[in-house]
């Protein structure tokens, strides 16, 4: 019988808060972004005229249960 032996499995290196902090503000930003366009890019508060956004977003909108008529 063959004894096989296994070394340790080297433990992961924590990811530094220094390195780690500009993606999580990027990906903020950009939640904070996909929000406003699935949820407010209409009426008073539109950047892009006419109803394309709206359309484009108009079935997330009632999956995510924003009103929007």
């Amino acid at each position: 019988m063959n004894i096989i032996a296994s070394s340790p499995a080297a433990a992961p290196a924590p990811i530094p808060i220094s390195e780690l902090l500009p993606w999580v503000v990027f990906g903020g930003l950009l939640l904070l972004i996909a929000i406003y366009f699935v949820g407010a890019e209409e009426g008073a508060t539109s950047i892009v005229p006419g109803m394309y956004v709206h359309e484009f977003v108009h079935d997330g909108r009632h999956l995510l249960e924003f009103p929007c008529h």
